[in-house]
């Protein structure tokens, strides 16, 4: 009997762990969440002053994690909530959680600002991942600013 309180306990306060990522419930986001977020200058959690992190969170709680510097990598996730915080897991089982804390949403290291628009970069891959869902990752979209880099050359 005793195990069984100690088991009940353990899952209900959230600490279950997410060995499968469709044992994760998609979680629509609330308001305060959704959009384009994105990070602004220079941060330590990115490899280069030049890197950019957005987030793509939509009202249905799907997520878009999208990084580009010398190549745009999008990993595909969704929303959930673990015990009492809203949380992105991806496909490849990463969870992260996101604290928002004003106007800036803290996310895996790093501090993003609700924009307009994602990046053009990230709307494709956004499009390119709707149309193969089944996908992990995407990993062939080549940055604006390489094709600058390119051109100078």
């Amino acid at each position: 009997m005793k195990k069984w309180i100690v088991f009940c306990a353990v899952a209900l306060s959230g600490c279950t762990q997410i060995s499968n990522y469709d044992q994760a419930v998609k979680t629509p986001a609330p308001a305060t969440l959704q959009g384009s977020w994105q990070s602004v200058g220079p941060q330590s959690g990115l490899i280069n002053e030049q890197a950019v992190a957005s987030l793509l969170i939509t009202a249905e709680g799907d997520t878009l994690d999208c990084r580009q510097w010398q190549r745009v990598i999008a990993k595909p996730g969704k929303l959930t909530v673990l015990g009492d915080e809203y949380v992105n897991v991806n496909k490849q089982l990463r969870v992260m959680p996101l604290e928002l804390a004003g106007t800036t949403l803290h996310y895996d290291g790093l501090e993003l600002r609700k924009m307009e628009h994602p990046t053009a970069e990230c709307q494709q891959a956004l499009d390119a991942l709707s149309n193969d869902p089944t996908a992990n990752s995407l990993q062939t979209i080549e940055p604006a600013l390489m094709k600058v880099k390119q051109t100078a050359n």
